[in-house]
C-alpha cells in the first residue's frame, strides 16, 4: 500500500512536470514549423503546431538574402565576447576589492553601488545618448562594449558574496608566501570563485546576444546591426499589405534562442555549482 502511494505521488508529479514542459515548449515547436514551411504556406498563413513541411534549405535561404545575416551573427558574436570579458574581468576585481580589501567608507560606496540597481534604465537612456554622441561613439559598436568593462551592481553583489565565503586564513597564508593582492587575486580568488565567473559569463551572453534596445537606439547602418535588430528589420515590411517572409523571419528568431539553449546545456553543471555555493547569506561587512 505504501509502495502504491509513492509511486502514485511519483507519477502525479511526473505527469504535471510533462505536461507543463510540453505546454512551455510549445511556443518553440510553434517556430521550427514555421521556420520549415513553404513560401505558400507562409503567404496563407496556414501555420500548423506540428511540422508537416520540411524546407530546410530555409536556413540557407535567410544567409542569401540581400539583408546579410551572416554579417548580423558577427557582429552578435563580437558584441557577447568583449562584453562577457568585460563583465567578468571587471565585475571580479571590482567584487574582490569590496570583498577584500580595506579602506574608510567601504561599506557606504558598496552601499551606493547596490542603490543604482533601482534606477531604471529608461531614466539613464538620453543621458548615455548625449555622452556617447559627444564623444563620437554613435553607429558603432562602443557604446554596447565599452560600459561592460565598467561591471555592473548585480554581478559585483554576487562575486563579492561568493568571495566573502572563502577563508581570510588563505589570504594570510598567501601574503606570508610572498604574494600580494594581485596574485591572491589570481592564484587564490579566482579559481576558487570559477562557478560564479561562468554563470556571470552565460548570463552576459543571453542578455547581449539578444539585446534589442540598445543596438536600436545606437546603430544606424544596417550592416553593423546584431542579430536581433536584424531579425527585426526582416520582420518589416515596406507597405501595410505586403506579408513579412515568416518562416524566414522564424529561421532568424531560431538563430536567436538555439545558441542560447546550447549554451545553458553546456553550462548547466556549473549554474548548478552556482546555485549550490550562493546557498548561504552573506551580510555586509
Amino acid at each position: 500500500m505504501k509502495l502504491n502511494s509513492k509511486f502514485h505521488d511519483k507519477f502525479s508529479t511526473y505527469a504535471i512536470l510533462t505536461f507543463l514542459s510540453v505546454l512551455m515548449g510549445a511556443p518553440l515547436l510553434y517556430i521550427v514549423s514555421i521556420a520549415l514551411a513553404s513560401d505558400e504556406t507562409t503567404y496563407m498563413a496556414t501555420f500548423t503546431l506540428i511540422p508537416k513541411e520540411f524546407h530546410f534549405e530555409n536556413f540557407v535561404r535567410v544567409f542569401q538574402l540581400d539583408l546579410n545575416f551572416l554579417k548580423f551573427t558577427i557582429n552578435s558574436l563580437i558584441l557577447v565576447i568583449f562584453s562577457i570579458i568585460g563583465q567578468v574581468v571587471s565585475s571580479s576585481m571590482v567584487a574582490y576589492g569590496f570583498a577584500r580589501l580595506r579602506g574608510p567608507g567601504k561599506n557606504v560606496l558598496f552601499l551606493i553601488l547596490l542603490s543604482t540597481m533601482m534606477i531604471p534604465g529608461e531614466v539613464t537612456m538620453i543621458p548615455s545618448f548625449v555622452i556617447f554622441k559627444y564623444l563620437g561613439w554613435i553607429n558603432t559598436m562602443l557604446p554596447l562594449i565599452i560600459p561592460n568593462f565598467f561591471t555592473n551592481a548585480f554581478n559585483v553583489f554576487l562575486l563579492r558574496q561568493f568571495i566573502s565565503r572563502i577563508p581570510v586564513e588563505l589570504d594570510e597564508a598567501a601574503q606570508m608566501d610572498g604574494l600580494g593582492f594581485f596574485g591572491i587575486f589570481v592564484r587564490i580568488i579566482l579559481p576558487l570563485i570559477k562557478p560564479a565567473l561562468i554563470a556571470i559569463a552565460i548570463f552576459t551572453f543571453t542578455w547581449n546576444w539578444g539585446w534589442f534596445m540598445g543596438p536600436l537606439i545606437y546603430i544606424n547602418d544596417v550592416d553593423k546591426s546584431p542579430l536581433a535588430l536584424g531579425v527585426q528589420i526582416l520582420s518589416a515590411t515596406s507597405s501595410s499589405g505586403q506579408v513579412p517572409p515568416w518562416n524566414l523571419v522564424s529561421v532568424g528568431s531560431l538563430l536567436l534562442t538555439l545558441p542560447m539553449l546550447i549554451v545553458y546545456f553546456f553550462g548547466q553543471k556549473y549554474l548548478d555549482e552556482f546555485g549550490l555555493m550562493s546557498g548561504g547569506s552573506v551580510g555586509i561587512k
